[in-house]
């Protein structure tokens, strides 16, 4: 990663090229999990929530996929298309909140590294920066309305893919997913640096975790998965 005097970090990663200006987030590590477990087909056309700097948006676009990316942040919208245009691809990028902008469209598949850090009520803020880590008192806040609104989003058989931490729960996100009408299954599973952001809400988030997936002290780690859930036929 590198930056020039116009403050605009340049990041490459699997033969792509990414501006990433102030405005935007550059990659985290849940982003970069998702899209080395992103199997998207040719000819799909993909819908991702969230879309940040357009990662995996423009690595689907090259894997050729049809695909739409969505983002409350302005900013953001505007550098998935500088970046987009940067890497030769088409990228359909969207300002709005989870679905609104994509209001009675179809996909074979929906994805999102959404925010799902828990966050106490007294530590809620709606800037853009803790807007990208904060999911609600749980940490399911986002991921629910997404969960919740996949079905008249996806075409028949479509998936839904999503990242959680293993602290939210998998039996927890399975039964979301269940409930919803998905057949969930884990796709992958890796270890990563506990996030910095959460050890200064560590007793909050242990409140959350119901499976004990955290160690006693202080946590050095903390366990990612991405989970899909198939929609039927």
């Amino acid at each position: 990663m590198e930056s020039n005097d116009g403050g605009v970090l340049l990041f490459a990663w699997r033969g792509c090229l990414f501006r990433v200006p102030d405005a935007v987030q550059p990659p985290k590590t849940g982003s970069l999990f998702l899209c080395r477990h992103l199997d998207v087909r040719s000819g799909e056309r993909m819908l991702e929530i969230g879309g940040g700097l357009g990662l995996a948006a423009v690595l689907a676009a090259k894997a050729g996929a049809d695909v739409v990316a969505t983002d409350i942040n302005p900013e953001a919208v505007e550098v998935i298309r500088a970046n987009a245009i940067l890497n030769g691809v088409a990228v359909d990028a969207r300002l709005g909140d989870c679905y609104a902008p994509v209001r009675g469209e179809r996909f074979d598949l929906v994805c999102t590294n959404a925010p799902q850090m828990p966050t106490p009520p007294d530590r809620a803020r709606r800037d853009a920066v803790a807007a990208a880590d904060n999911g609600g008192v749980d940490g399911w806040e986002t991921l629910d309305r997404v969960i919740g609104g996949a079905r008249q989003h996806l075409r028949p058989g479509g998936r839904l893919i999503i990242t959680i931490f293993a602290f939210l729960g998998r039996k927890t996100a399975f039964a979301k997913l269940e409930a919803a009408g998905f057949m969930p299954t884990i796709v992958a599973s890796e270890v990563q640096s506990f996030p910095r952001i959460g050890f200064e809400r560590l007793d909050h988030i242990r409140s959350f975790d119901v499976e004990a997936s955290l160690p006693a002290g202080i946590p050095a780690t903390v366990e990612r998965l991405v989970i899909q859930g198939t929609a039927p036929e």
